[in-house]
């Protein structure tokens, strides 16, 4: 399981001209499912990512979580984050988890997230979506 977080003051994702996920203070979690992963990945990746202190206190120091700052998460599926682009010019997929399983995996660990109290938006698994951020800081982590 691989994920690319973001720190955002909004983010909002866009299927079909229609807003499916909008969050304001928080993540953007790209969150991509590999073969083999499991419903532990899911909790592990989640409760480090719900717990990350990446937020800053008032003095400046980055020392507060999502749950200190009352932050959401907006979850948007991403198997390309298993891209294979070592031979030639086009990418493989191979060690993307298979749709059936990933979108399993993905809707496990939104739905984990909001057992863990954070208020959750998504994409929709598989389709053509257009996410919107204004990433703040920037600040970008990769968790896997």
């Amino acid at each position: 399981m691989r994920i690319v977080l973001q720190r955002v003051t909004s983010a909002s994702v866009t299927v079909d001209g229609r807003v499916t996920g909008s969050i304001g203070t928080g993540y953007l979690v790209l969150l991509g499912v590999g073969q083999g992963d499991t419903e532990d990945d899911c909790r592990r990746l989640a409760d480090k990512l719900i717990n990350l202190r990446i937020f800053s206190d008032e003095n400046g120091k980055i020392n507060l979580s999502l749950s200190d700052v009352g932050g959401e998460l907006l979850i948007v599926s991403q198997f390309t984050l298993y891209a294979d682009c070592r031979k030639g010019n086009r990418p493989n997929f191979i060690q993307a988890g298979k749709p059936d399983e990933a979108e399993r995996l993905y809707n496990y660990f939104a739905d984990y997230c909001r057992s863990k109290g954070k208020h959750v938006e998504t994409g929709i698994f598989g389709a053509d979506m257009k996410v919107e951020l204004v990433n703040d800081g920037p600040f970008t982590i990769v968790l896997e």
